[in-house]
């Protein structure tokens, strides 16, 4: 929801940064190659070593900053299909280092009851999660949209940061929950996209029979 809802008051804060990216000769796709790198690096570097803190916050600004490739493409017309390939697949690395390295953290950091827990949640949350940006590729690969869910992109890494915040302020097992009702959030969206696809596919099958049946 984040994702749509946000991408206005992002344009506004972040167009003055991709208008001096643009001037220092900076392309969109520049910038997505260094946005991901540096996200993962920040999230593998902060969270396995038990720097919540500062992961939260370097991780959440590179991350905001990711906005910026579609801003300097747009101002620049330079929007391609590879543009858009690269930035899909460099969020996809960025996402896997982000909850792997939860996983770590929980692993080497979390207290031992909620230890196995905190792991399989942050495993669960990352693997269902991305089936999340999945589900809409392939429907627009079938021509189909799905663009549609509770949980998206920018809402699970919003979850991750106030996840973190509530487990340093109240215990490891408030982590725990996060992790899973991340994960839960994801599996729902997955649903959703799922049967929004299949309502375009019927509609469009009961279409072509009444047209038959002319």
């Amino acid at each position: 929801m984040l994702s749509r809802s946000g991408r206005p008051l992002a344009q506004v804060i972040f167009g003055p940064f991709a208008r001096a990216a643009v001037k220092l000769g900076i392309s969109a796709n520049t910038a997505t190659l260094v946005g991901g790198i540096a996200t993962s690096a920040s999230a593998l570097a902060f969270f396995t070593t038990n720097h919540l803190i500062w992961g939260i916050v370097v991780t959440t600004i590179l991350v905001i900053f990711d906005n910026l490739d579609g801003q300097i493409a747009r101002a620049t017309g330079t929007a391609s299909a590879w543009g858009a390939f690269l930035d899909s697949t460099m969020d996809r690395f960025a996402d896997g280092a982000i909850f792997g390295s939860l996983a770590m953290w929980a692993y080497l950091h979390a207290d031992a009851g909620a230890r196995p827990w905190g792991i399989a949640g942050a495993i669960a949350a990352g693997l269902i999660g991305s089936i999340v940006p999945y589900a809409r590729s392939r429907a627009e690969a079938i021509g189909k949209k799905a663009d549609v869910g509770l949980a998206e992109r920018a809402d699970r890494l919003v979850a991750v940061g106030v996840t973190l915040i509530l487990s340093l302020l109240f215990g490891h097992w408030l982590f725990v929950a996060g992790m899973w009702l991340i994960a839960a959030a994801s599996l729902f969206t997955v649903g959703q996209r799922m049967m929004y696809v299949r309502s375009q596919i019927l509609a469009e099958e009961a279409a072509g029979g009444k047209r038959g049946e002319r």
